[in-house]
């Protein structure tokens, strides 16, 4: 599976992506990655990149530069990047075609082996 396919992000989580680093000129592109964390296992992590390593894995997507760590290419692979606008909430939302189940609040996810 080429790098492109690590992850797709809808045009609308784009926008904000963008519009978030317009403002951003010392960083390098925005960091994915998963996390073991919460009652299920694993949680998704997104932040601004200030310091690469020489194995991340960089996806562009138009003017986006997305880095991901390697342990968790797997755990992304196939993965939608969304936001969501919902009555006074908003937000990414990571759709995992990988994910078997969820914990009860929502933060973190399972994948069965």
């Amino acid at each position: 599976m080429g790098i492109n396919r690590i992850i797709t992000v809808t045009s609308q989580a784009l926008d904000v992506l963008k519009k978030r680093l317009e403002d951003r000129s010392d960083c390098d592109g925005i960091r994915l990655r998963v996390d073991t964390a919460g009652c299920s296992g694993y949680a998704y992590g997104m932040e601004y990149s200030y310091a690469r390593s020489n194995d991340d894995i960089i996806v562009t997507v138009e003017d986006v530069t997305l880095v991901i760590d390697p342990k968790s290419v797997p755990f992304l692979t196939g993965t939608r990047l969304e936001y969501l606008v919902e009555g006074l909430n908003e937000g990414f939302q990571f759709v995992n075609p990988n994910v078997t189940g969820e914990c009860g609040c929502g933060e973190s996810f399972y994948v069965e082996k």
